[in-house]
């Protein structure tokens, strides 16, 4: 079994090459489209008392002949300073932490056991990228940000690759969160500006990745022809959109029995505001041919974003492909 960790995989595949991640998740969603996959919903382990979960993701490709499995946390009070022994202060943890493992399906042998947390993020931002691609203005040049947590940075940068993007406006809660991002940016040699909430929405691609559980985007901000790629609303009762932008836009799914109960559209859903015929397609359904993407520039689009193991296994598959070509990573004889 390979063992690869986040540093091995980061040198592996740098955010700079965020377009590799971004072609076999295009192709990850295309085999959905076309049924060439096997993926249960996600599993949830919720943890009330602590605040947090642990949810099970496991996929199979015929293509790739990989199955892998990704067990993810998500914890909002990680980053927070702990008492630890003795009264002494524990430095946090991060939110969201994950391990993938990769068999061969011919045996079911474990193939490598690798950090997932940051495959997470590179496949999260090449996701969005994949509906910008076929779901934004093709003129689209400006691109809002609400949350700038260590999820704005990939989707930033995926996003870059598929739109001429000239403007970049980032809004936070937090003091000092965008300046951080803004850092971590520059030696990508992409710029962003700090923004107010409204002056963030009212771009041609608005990202959204906070942990809000209400809305925090209005529907008067919303200008026709935007694009939207909700990410934070990946649990049951989350939601960063006012349900009437919904209403009145093309939504696209990533999966039905994910986003019906832990999506964006789960809380409308739930209060009868929209139902399934809302819906018009899957991401998969519109990269594999099934049904058309933007149709004009004068449509509201939303991609729902759950986040698919499907993602996690073509983009793992990569990081062990590559790794073995270049010869990283340790190699331990687990059974």
């Amino acid at each position: 079994m390979l063992i690869l960790t986040q540093k091995e995989i980061q040198k592996i595949l740098p955010l700079k090459e965020i377009k590799k991640v971004i072609e076999v998740v295009e192709k990850a969603f295309f085999d959905y489209g076309k049924g060439r996959v096997q993926m249960p919903s996600k599993l949830y382990l919720n943890f009330k008392k602590f605040n947090g979960d642990l949810r099970i993701m496991p996929s199979f490709s015929e293509a790739l002949e990989m199955a892998g499995t990704k067990i993810v946390n998500v914890h909002p009070e990680n980053p927070r300073l702990r008492q630890g022994f003795g009264g002494q202060a524990k430095k946090g943890l991060k939110t969201v932490m994950a391990v993938i493992v990769l068999n061969d399906p011919k045996t079911g042998m474990p193939l490598a056991l690798m950090d997932g947390t940051y495959i997470t993020a590179l496949r999260t931002g090449a996701a969005s990228a994949v509906a910008t691609k076929y779901l934004a203005k093709k003129s689209a040049q400006s691109l809002g940000v609400i949350g700038a947590g260590s999820q704005a940075l990939t989707q930033i940068a995926a996003i870059f690759k598929i739109r001429a993007i000239k403007e970049i406006a980032v809004y936070d809660i937090k003091k000092g969160a965008v300046e951080s991002l803004a850092k971590l940016l520059a030696s990508e040699k992409i710029k962003i500006k700090k923004a107010s909430l409204k002056e963030a929405a009212q771009k041609d691609i608005l990202v959204t990745a906070t942990p809000a559980r209400e809305p925090v985007v209005k529907k008067e901000w919303i200008l026709p022809g935007t694009h939207i790629n909700g990410i934070g609303a990946d649990a049951a009762g989350k939601e960063e959109l006012e349900p009437e932008i919904l209403k009145k836009a093309k939504i696209v799914i990533d999966c039905w029995e994910q986003a019906s109960h832990s999506g964006e559209i789960n809380v409308p859903l739930a209060k009868g505001i929209i139902s399934q015929k809302d819906i018009y397609a899957s991401l998969g359904e519109i990269v594999s041919g099934k049904k058309r993407g933007r149709e004009n520039d004068k449509e509201v689009t939303i991609f729902d974003s759950t986040g698919l193991a499907i993602q996690d296994l073509y983009t793992a598959n990569l990081v062990y492909e590559l790794a073995k070509r270049k010869k990283i990573g340790r190699e331990i004889k687990i059974i």
